[in-house]
């Protein structure tokens, strides 16, 4: 697509503004990253030199421990929802932060809102919605997958971890030391959350407490089962050993008929995104290759209410047919 001389001046500004942004996050960033460097120095010569407790510059440290520490305190501020966001985000086991979060999507929504306008002939306007839209759904769409994908992982992990600490139990360890040495054996995610459960009982908190926090950041029932077992265990008694085994070689039959379902419904699945993905293709083309047939859509209030009822008709059936091809197991 060729664009119009009178195209080109939007564009270099809105190229430039985009660049600036750019800029400002890498500065910000770099000025709080030096801030760290200060604050650790300083407390570490505070430490060598002997003076006095280090409580005060330890809890210091913790409230700095992000890279962009002003830009986390605004977006707790005005970001709606920020527990289930930071929980989401805690859920990925990656040190990011809520800050860091909101300039993703800020900067998302930028660039798409450039590339639509020197792309297209949409307008400003439809152009700053589509990439607002696209500046929240992509990060959130990523996030969604890198946890999904570390939840999976760790379910996949976790029955040999449970072998580990059968293992250690019948060699007469108490469940402390066996989860200890499972995690110092097993590989992440199982390996990481279970090595955050020895950090946390060596500063003296409860070991269901602790695997419950890692409960609340895995969100999967098979984790939560095996925290039950513990808690019925100690509760009832009986032989610990053995119910571990047994719950070892029910998450195994679990992964399996999961697998078997995934398999049979991947026919649906492979309907739902070629059902769901032809329409949005097909308007990628003809805007590219026809942006005049396509103009009145965007520019009429009638174009608005039909661009509407298909978004919410397409929507409601990929809703549908993703519901039809979930079993829960």
């Amino acid at each position: 697509m060729i664009l119009h001389p009178d195209d080109l001046l939007p564009l270099l500004a809105a190229g430039g503004a985009l660049l600036a942004f750019a800029a400002l996050i890498l500065v910000v960033g770099r000025v709080a990253r030096r801030r760290y460097r200060r604050r650790l120095k300083s407390i570490y010569d505070h430490a060598q030199l002997g003076g006095g407790a280090v409580t005060t510059p330890t809890q210091s440290l913790a409230r700095v421990q992000s890279t962009t520490p002003n830009i986390d305190r605004v977006a707790r501020r005005w970001l709606p929802r920020r527990e289930i966001v930071a929980a989401r985000l805690a859920r990925t086991g990656r040190a990011i932060t809520i800050g860091q979060y909101s300039l993703t999507m800020i900067g998302v929504a930028a660039a798409a809102t450039v590339a639509l306008i020197g792309l297209t002939s949409i307008g400003l306007m439809p152009a700053a919605l589509v990439g607002l839209f696209l500046g929240m759904a992509l990060p959130y769409l990523v996030v969604s997958r890198m946890g999904s994908r570390r939840v999976a992982a760790f379910i996949a992990l976790f029955p040999d971890a449970i072998d580990l600490m059968v293992r250690a139990l019948r060699s007469g360890l108490p469940i402390s030391e066996a989860i200890v040495g499972a995690g110092q054996e097993i590989a992440d995610p199982v390996g990481g959350e279970l090595r955050l459960i020895e950090s946390g009982m060596r500063l003296g908190r409860d070991l269901e407490a602790l695997l419950w926090d890692i409960a609340k950041r895995i969100d999967a029932p098979e984790f939560r089962f095996f925290i039950i077992a513990l808690s019925v265990q100690r509760e009832t008694g009986g032989n610990l050993a053995e119910t571990l085994a047994n719950l070892a070689e029910a998450l195994r039959r679990r992964r399996q008929m999961r697998a078997k379902v995934r398999a049979m419904s991947s026919e649906t699945r492979a309907t739902t995104m070629i059902l769901g993905g032809l329409p949005v293709v097909v308007i990628g083309l003809l805007m590219l290759t026809s942006p005049d047939y396509l103009r009145p859509l965007f520019r009429d209030p009638r174009g608005h209410i039909l661009c509407g009822i298909a978004v919410a008709m397409l929507v409601t059936g990929v809703t549908i047919m993703n519901k039809m091809a979930r079993f829960e197991i």
